[in-house]
């Protein structure tokens, strides 16, 4: 633009239209030859245009020399013959009509669109806070879990505290010496009334929490502290600093049924597949191990089905998906921090996500196709993640140290996070799950009603 245009349009006064609009709606000189904007050339007829414009225009400038009656019955004819009997010159294609319902929307069996689905509210804050002093900030230990019955388990030092989400009251089922603890590390039963416990001195103890009373201690299973546990119906699983991990069946006496050698240090991550025929094991010498309960052997010690060597640091999240019995998410520490996807039928790694910090537990959420990590240094937040695409729905932040234990409500809507600030949070992140819709009735067969002939 140049100057002399500038100085206008600096004239014009607060409120006036924009002079560039302004120009667009000027009429134009009528001694520009400019063509006309025609929205459809297609659609025209430009012969019979021109005709209607010079020869069609005759009659009317000159009524005299068309007013004979034999004259205009047979332009008449001869506009219907050569199809000129019509009023609009220029044509413009409109929008097809809208089609005709034959029948009502509501006896239609053509499938109707579905609602496009609302984004889920992911509250940022936690939406209750409870005090855990004494909670030991140890990366390979496990001590909080939430069991079927709806009761949350978490060891504070020597004592399990029970803290009951339905009424919100807390209690304390056991103390040990000091020759005994601490704690090392927790689970429930399936049945959500007896919980294990693991010990610094490598003993296990099975607890009644309803009868409050202790039930046995396994014994000779490790030779250090047992600091994960996981339970596959009668049978418990322990894993131990020894870098064994002992099948045990809590219901007989002779209680090892079976024993697995692989790692080299700790095994701090332990997790059965919902089948019950898998068995996942993290340890601090950075192995990941999938073994098969259908090749165990009560002989000898049994060989891993597969040994996976890809993470850099130690391997404690495990988290076997809920909707893809043979997808495997693991999580590395502070020298590794990624989450990887496995598929433990080929052994294929199908997806590794550098986090950028260490990574101390995983969940998957139950309703939807969503994952759950807990880290460390430096944010110490939860980061949901969307699965596969990995994209982050959301982050978490509250916790001031390193987030070490999650556990998921029975519902999978709640998330329980425990970290080194001896903070217990509770987190609404996997939000409500969709009401059920039950399954249509079958149509009932013709004539049901009436006795049939035989």
């Amino acid at each position: 633009m140049d100057a002399g245009s500038m100085s206008s349009s600096s004239n014009l006064k607060s409120g006036s239209r924009c002079p560039l609009q302004e120009q667009f709606l000027q009429k134009r000189n009528s001694r520009e030859n400019l063509d006309r904007f025609i929205p459809n050339r297609s659609a025209m007829d430009f012969d019979y245009a021109h005709y209607m414009l010079t020869e069609g225009r005759k009659g009317k400038e000159n009524p005299a020399m068309v007013s004979s009656p034999s004259k205009d019955a047979y332009r008449k004819q001869l506009a219907e013959a050569m199809n000129m009997n019509r009023t609009r010159i220029l044509a413009f294609k409109n929008k097809p009509p809208a089609p005709v319902e034959l029948f009502p929307r509501e006896f239609s069996s053509l499938p109707q669109d579905k609602p496009a689905k609302l984004r889920r509210h992911i509250p940022q804050t936690s939406d209750r806070t409870l005090d855990a002093p004494d909670l030991v900030d140890d990366y390979y230990l496990n001590l909080l879990d939430w069991g079927s019955s709806n009761v949350l388990a978490i060891a504070l030092a020597s004592t399990v505290y029970l803290w009951d989400a339905t009424s919100g009251s807390t209690s304390e089922l056991v103390t040990f010496e000091d020759e005994s603890g601490p704690v090392t590390s927790v689970n429930w039963a399936p049945d959500g009334r007896h919980i294990a416990i693991g010990l610094d001195n490598s003993e296990v103890q099975l607890w009644d929490s309803t009868a409050n009373r202790q039930l046995r201690t396994l014994r000779g299973c490790h030779r250090s502290r047992v600091g994960s546990l996981a339970w596959n119906n009668h049978i418990l699983t322990t894993g131990g600093m020894d870098g064994c991990i002992v099948n045990n069946d809590v219901r007989i006496r002779s209680h090892i049924v079976e024993t697995y050698r692989g790692h080299e240090q700790e095994v701090c991550g332990l997790k059965w597949s919902a089948s019950g025929q898998q068995l996942a094991s993290g340890g601090n010498d950075n192995l990941l191990h999938i073994w098969d309960r259908s090749v165990a052997s009560s002989n000898s010690p049994t060989q891993w089905l597969h040994r996976l060597e890809d993470h850099t640091a130690a391997v404690k999240a495990l988290a076997w998906c809920p909707f893809q019995g043979n997808l495997l998410a693991s999580g590395g520490g502070g020298g590794d921090r990624c989450i990887k996807f496995w598929n433990t039928h080929t052994v294929a790694c199908l997806n590794s996500v550098d986090t950028g910090s260490q990574v101390c537990a995983l969940l998957w959420n139950k309703n939807e196709r969503e994952l759950l990590s807990s880290h460390g240094f430096t944010q110490n937040q939860l980061t949901l993640w969307k699965y596969p695409s990995m994209a982050k729905v959301a982050e978490l932040t509250g916790h001031t140290s390193r987030v070490l234990y999650m556990a998921q409500s029975p519902d999978g809507c709640t998330v329980a996070s425990a970290a080194g600030d001896e903070t217990l949070r509770f987190w609404n992140v996997f939000g409500v799950p969709e009401v059920a819709k039950p399954a249509p009735k079958a149509n009932p067969e013709p004539f049901a009603h009436l006795n049939r002939i035989r």
